[in-house]
């Protein structure tokens, strides 16, 4: 009989312990858009960052996620879901020709690229997280501006 008491409260131990670690981290959304681009051609792709040690990130291999949006009348908005509360960073190119990847001239891109918090881009002004970052604690929606150089 002590054997089935002892078990029956070491259960009861365990089913309390466990009850502590069922609180789930809570996860917001980002939804980014995009307006006048210059033509309906190809897709625009959206990375999102969470390191500044990734961005920018020419090629897309550092970025946390990256999803491709379609577009139409001249904008494209994603949505990033179940993200975890922290800083971020967006970078965006319009990939007219839909390799995956910026098309350049000699030096400066032909396609259209944008960065949050970003209006502008240019060897005085490049972009950097520090710059680019925002906070995302609660679910958020976010404009950015596509650069054509």
């Amino acid at each position: 009989m002590k054997k089935i008491i002892t078990i029956l409260q070491s259960l009861l131990v365990i089913v309390f312990l466990s009850s502590f670690n069922t609180q789930k981290e809570e996860t917001f959304s980002l939804t980014i858009e995009v307006r006048e681009l210059r033509n309906s051609t190809g897709t625009v792709l959206f990375a999102l960052y969470n390191r500044e040690d990734a961005f920018p990130d020419e090629h897309y291999k550092k970025c946390f996620k990256k999803l491709t949006g379609k577009i139409e009348n001249g904008a494209s908005s994603v949505t990033f879901e179940n993200l975890p509360e922290g800083k971020y960073a967006v970078n965006i190119l319009h990939d007219e020709n839909n390799d995956g990847k910026i098309k350049k001239g000699i030096v400066l891109p032909k396609e259209g690229i944008g960065f949050s918090n970003y209006k502008s881009v240019g060897f005085s002004n490049r972009p950097a997280f520090i710059k680019a970052s925002f906070d995302l604690m609660s679910d958020k929606k976010i404009l950015v501006k596509i650069i054509y150089m």
